[in-house]
């Protein structure tokens, strides 16, 4: 347990703090000059997300559940439909906020705006950190070094995605004309709940073993919630949305690599 839990906060640190060092991105350019650069790591957020989905939860939720004696595709389809119908209810209850439609003003609403879209990114991260706590609980519990480096592949591909997705809040905050360090501040706490999460998830691994598969099933559907309700329309907007495009193709590329090579 203890192992499994200092590699759980050791890999959801790392990705929090790149969610840290995307969003200092914010401190080298210009509100004015972010546009174009948004929407490609918005792109290459996206490509990232939609492979570690596929090869970093819902293939391995699908072997776990085998080995389980499970029917394979029942939890992953299972747990994919929950996290879908996770983040729909977030959208629900939260406004639905994207850069085009944020515009910062002075005064209490403009303090409430901000508030709720950090807290719409900070719920998108949960399910991450959950999936690196339960990737760690079970590398610990089956003692296998292939499931440890597994475990660090999906850290590892998650705290890359993170950066883009740390500048993707940053960036459009600092366009609306909200201060470099406020903008910082606001991205870099959208990913302290990944080590908050994954280590919960650690400690509760022991007793729910059985629903891992479901679990990662589910960060991978509201993974690619996000990807396809926010993240590809927001890569797409206005003039030369071929950038977009080819940020998704890159972060997809790269992603599958490290998922294929690393684990």
């Amino acid at each position: 347990m203890l192992q499994a839990l200092t590699w759980a906060a050791a890999g959801t640190g790392f990705t929090a703090l790149m969610t840290a060092a995307g969003a200092a991105v914010v401190f080298l350019f210009h509100k004015k000059n972010s546009q174009t650069l948004h929407r490609v790591m918005l792109g290459f957020a996206a490509g990232v997300m939609i492979a570690a989905s596929v090869w970093s939860l819902l293939i391995p939720a699908i072997d776990q559940a085998g080995e389980m004696g499970m029917i394979g595709w029942l939890p992953a389809a299972g747990g994919f439909l929950l996290g879908i119908g996770f983040l729909t209810a977030m959208d629900a209850l939260l406004p639905h906020l994207t850069p085009e439609s944020f515009h910062l003003k002075a005064g209490p609403d403009a303090r409430h705006r901000s508030a709720l879209l950090v807290l719409a990114v900070t719920l998108h991260n949960i399910p991450e950190g959950m999936a690196v706590g339960i990737s760690f609980a079970l590398a610990s519990y089956s003692g296998d070094p292939a499931a440890f480096t597994a475990a660090l592949a999906l850290a590892l591909g998650i705290g890359i995605q993170n950066f883009p997705e740390g500048a993707a809040i940053s960036l459009p905050l600092r366009q609306e004309g909200m201060g470099r360090g406020r903008s910082f501040v606001m991205g870099a706490l959208s990913g302290l709940v990944e080590p908050v999460f994954g280590i919960l998830t650690v400690l509760i691994a022991g007793s729910i073993q059985p629903l891992m598969p479901w679990l990662l099933s589910f960060a991978a559907g509201a993974m690619l919630y996000v990807v396809v309700e926010e993240l590809i329309p927001g890569a797409q907007l206005e003039e030369m949305s071929h950038l977009g495009t080819w940020g998704v193709m890159a972060g997809f590329l790269i992603m599958m690599i490290l998922d294929v090579a690393l684990g």
